[in-house]
This record gives structure tokens, sequence and C-alpha cells, in this order.
């Protein structure tokens, strides 16, 4: 039988039958019988480095085990290479499981969901509110020859932006109906940009001409005995805005009275109309019979009051 060495925990040698004992006995006869258990002690060590320095390395692994690809079953690594190797830690290592792990992987998503909150909340798009202003001024001017009237009618509109960033107004387009009649339009590119949070005002003016599709309004506003020469139109205004992220489009219609017998410089608000204007609480209180002048105090208009 021969003796089997382990080097390096997994490599076993094999050594040739008798070559060991040959060897302690030739020692032996040289150096006799008298010496001490300490010199063959080292005898025999001497004589297994020398023996197992004849076999090559072989290595026995199990069905569970395979060679370290890196000290190639030596235990051992260059060392010129620690600094490029990799070094395996076993799964169970406390140091791979940190203690605060899932305090941190909780705050972790807080923070996501809170920045995510906040950038939907700021950059989530609200819609431009657009308020009809009314009329502003009305300029009437009066063509003999042709029998036409001509207006320019200067409206505003009120635009409120509940953005946290600017809002352009891409379009402004705005169209005058007479009678289902179109007598007027205006087109406007590129108006303005309203800034974060904040409100703006916009005036434009649309020039009116109405003339052959309704001759008899001309002899209306210019006739004389009549004081008050009110139209009604009807005014159409679409506006598109547009911000980074989409675009929208209001459309406002409103009608206005008009005095075409004269230039007029007034607020008018929008769907003005006389059975919207304030009641006095006197005005719907009957009158007494005594309360009423008699009729010898009744004056001409523009006579003077004794």
């Amino acid at each position: 039988m021969g003796v089997r060495w382990s080097r390096c925990g997994s490599a076993l040698a094999l050594l040739q039958p008798g070559m060991a004992a040959g060897r302690r006995r030739h020692q032996a006869a040289e150096n006799g019988n008298g010496e001490d258990g300490a010199d063959d002690d080292s005898l025999n060590g001497l004589d297994r480095q020398e023996d197992i320095a004849q076999f090559p390395y072989v290595e026995f692994t199990g069905r569970d085990s395979i060679t370290c690809p890196t000290c190639q079953g030596t235990g051992r690594i260059p060392s010129e290479q620690v600094n490029k190797l990799v070094a395996l830690i076993p799964y169970s290592d406390q140091r791979l499981q940190p203690q605060r792990t899932k305090l941190y992987v909780v705050l972790s998503a807080v923070v996501c969901l809170l920045a995510s909150a906040l950038v939907a909340f700021f950059l989530f798009p609200r819609s431009v509110v657009v308020v009809d202003n009314g009329i502003r001024s009305v300029t009437v001017q009066f063509d003999h020859s042709g029998t036409r009237v001509l207006m320019n009618m200067t409206s505003s509109l009120n635009f409120s932006n509940s953005n946290f960033f600017s809002v352009l107004v891409s379009s402004l387009s705005c169209q005058v109906l007479y009678m289902k009649t179109v007598v007027g339009t205006q087109q406007l590119d590129n108006v303005i940009t309203i800034k974060p949070l904040s409100m703006t005002q916009v005036n434009y003016t649309v020039s009116v001409e109405i003339g052959d599709s309704a001759p008899y309004v001309y002899f209306f506003c210019t006739m004389p005995s009549i004081k008050v020469h009110n139209i009604v139109v009807s005014m159409q205004t679409s506006v598109k805005t547009s911000n980074m992220v989409r675009s929208a489009q209001n459309t406002l219609e409103a009608y206005r009275y008009i005095d075409c017998g004269t230039n007029s410089t007034y607020h008018q608000p929008p769907h003005w109309h006389w059975h919207h204007l304030p009641t006095h609480p006197l005005a719907a209180t009957p009158l007494q019979p005594d309360l009423l002048p008699s009729q010898g105090s009744l004056k001409e208009p523009g006579t003077p009051i004794s």
C-alpha cells in the first residue's frame, strides 16, 4: 500500500511502494543504530518532501465541488493580481445583510413618489381661462356716396393663466355678423405670451362695414329724428393657446348693442341686454295718485323749470 498526502486541502499524491522504507534503511545503515529519534524524524520529513516533489500535482474534486478558476486549486494568487480580482463573499456574511436595508428602501420609495408628485403638480397643464370683457370703444363713419356705415369696434379679452409655466396666445380670430351676414373679420397671430400665474388683457379692433347687405342701416343710423341709433351685432371670437404640453382653443359668442349714429367710448359688458339692467326698488313701487303732478305743472322738454 502507498501513502497519501494532502496538498492545499484538496490535492492527494500516491507514493511508490517501498521507496520511503528503503531510504530509511539505507540512512540507518550509514549512521548506525546509535542516533536518537529526533534525527530519524527529521530524515523522515525530508524523505517525504522529496518523494512528494517527484509526483505531479493531482486534484481530486467531488461531485459537489469545482476547481477555483482564480488560484487553480493552490489556494494562492499572484501578488500582481491582487487589485484585479474580486473576492467572493459568502451569502451568509453579515456585511451583505445591513440592519437598515428595509428603511433605506422605504425612504427611497417615498422620496421618489414625492418627487414625482411635485413634478406632476407643477407641470400638469391647466386650462387658460378666457373671459370676454366687452367693447371698449366704437368709431362710426358714413360713406354718403355708397350709403355705407363704417365702424371700428375695439373689444377686450381677459386671460387668466393658472399654470406654473408661460402660455402663448398663438392666434385670435373674430368675425362680426349682422342679421346672419358677416360684416367684419379680424385675424391676429402670436398675440401675447402670458406669464405663469398671471392675468393679461388683450385689446383688438374689428373693422365693420354695413352697406349692400343691409342698405336700410345707413338711413336708420343717419336719421336725425332718432336720438339713439342702436343696432345689434353678433361677435364670434376664437382664441388658440399653446404651451409646452398641449394646445387648446376657446370660442366665445356675444351680442352687442351699438349706437351707430355717433362715436362712443364706453365699456359694455358681454351679453348686455336691456332686460338685464338692474331695477331700482322705487321703480317697482306703484305711484300714489296724490304724488302725481298736476297737468298744469308739466313742461315741454327743454323748457326751464321756474
